[in-house]
């Protein structure tokens, strides 16, 4: 559970950080606030949430088919 929770944060921060370098650098205070009224792609303020669970997702069915893949060529 521990290691689910630092993935799913390393994963939130990396995004928060890759999409918005310029206003975390610049008025991060500002950018937190402005949160609420957020208008991205018509999620609103839960985007960042949204765009978290889905690249999770993504990421747990890579892991998944990877563990398939060391485990088909283990047995040989």
């Amino acid at each position: 559970m521990k290691k689910e929770l630092i993935i799913f944060i390393s994963i939130f921060l990396f995004l928060a950080i890759g999409m918005h370098f310029k206003e975390w650098l610049s008025h991060p205070i500002a950018h937190i606030e402005a949160l609420p009224h957020a208008g991205a792609y018509g999620i609103g303020a839960m985007h960042p949430l949204v765009f978290t669970v889905a690249v999770y997702l993504i990421v747990g069915l890579l892991r998944v088919i990877s563990k398939g893949i060391k485990k088909l060529f283990n047995k040989n």
